[in-house]
């Protein structure tokens, strides 16, 4: 094939992609939340979805699939069609936390996803039931030292970020707090609303309408920084514990094999909505950083965190419950 050849089928290649561009999506697309309805992850893409609908022309359903620590969605994401109309709202527990954790799990987290952008990073909040005489993070400490064994908290699962940051307070204070898992945030915030726990490392979207109506008090932001969101509150670091720092991020991911057209299609739309200005102000005031990266900066930063929460994972010695 000689040069000119080679340069004529290159931009009819590129005109044939512009123009699926322009005709995808044709029919609603599927956003898998590996989640149950009701936490942070699950009210950000609910948050999203419509957004997407007016951009892509086309109805974006979310659909909750939890279980397995997430691995249930996951699977039935990363085993989808490569079309672009299943899209996965992938975060460190289902990318770099799981694979850890557990050794093997049903998919693999670099080879059958292709990253489209990051969504949002945000710190955990770290919230008290009112009844228990803790006020600052020390005063947990020492409250958990006095009591060995006999303070709890909930996550929303087995390997989520949530219980995570509880093994990290855990070894950063010399305590010992007793993990129970539940089947996903929200059903951990009414295990502690109740009083059926004592604390939780919670989502921000998810735990901070409580803490306004005082049905939960905060004492620590588990970020590396202060959250805009509740400004007051200071980071666990700075109240006693440097070096703490406990986030979760999500981002959106398509199966493997994917068009590079539809990825482009889905990271303009999407790191647009990011960036208008209503949508950023409603995520910052849910405790998350927007973020709207490009696919190859999202697919470094998921090699980085395996790299990061293989050595977490084995200095805490964590295992699956």
């Amino acid at each position: 094939m000689t040069k000119t050849l080679r340069s004529a089928v290159a931009v009819i290649s590129l005109l044939a992609l512009g123009a699926f561009a322009q005709s995808y999506p044709a029919k609603p697309i599927r956003y898998i939340v590996p989640f149950p309805p009701g936490g942070g992850q699950d009210l950000v893409v609910r948050a999203l979805a419509p957004r997407m609908t007016e951009a892509l022309g086309q109805t974006v359903i979310v659909d909750n699939r939890p279980g397995a620590a997430t691995m249930v969605g996951a699977e039935l994401a990363a085993k989808s069609p490569p079309d672009g109309y299943t899209v996965f709202n992938g975060s460190n527990t289902t990318l770099a936390i799981n694979p850890n954790l557990y050794g093997k799990v049903p998919y693999d987290p670099v080879k059958d996803f292709t990253a489209v952008t990051q969504i949002a990073s945000l710190p955990n909040l770290l919230v008290v039931h009112p009844s228990l005489p803790a006020r600052t993070v020390k005063e947990l400490a020492a409250l958990a030292r006095s009591r060995p064994g006999q303070l709890n908290y909930g996550s929303s699962g087995t390997g989520t970020p949530a219980q995570l940051a509880g093994v990290m307070f855990g070894d950063a204070a010399g305590v010992k707090l007793v993990h129970v898992p539940y089947r996903g945030s929200s059903q951990a915030l009414t295990a502690l609303i109740s009083g059926e726990t004592q604390t939780m490392f919670g989502s921000m979207t998810s735990t901070l309408p409580f803490v306004k109506s005082g049905r939960l008090r905060a004492i620590a932001v588990t970020g590396a920084r202060r959250s805009l969101a509740a400004p007051d509150l200071p980071t666990v670091a700075e109240a006693g514990f440097p070096g703490f720092e406990a986030v979760t991020w999500y981002g959106l991911f398509v199966p493997a094999g994917t068009q590079a057209a539809i990825i482009a299609r889905l990271n303009a739309e999407v790191v647009k909505i990011l960036r208008a200005p209503d949508f950023r102000d409603w995520l910052v005031a849910q405790g998350a950083d927007p973020v709207g990266s490009t696919p190859d900066e999202l697919a470094a930063f998921v090699k980085t965190e395996l790299v990061k929460y293989a050595k977490i994972v084995k200095d805490s010695g964590m295992r699956p419950d």
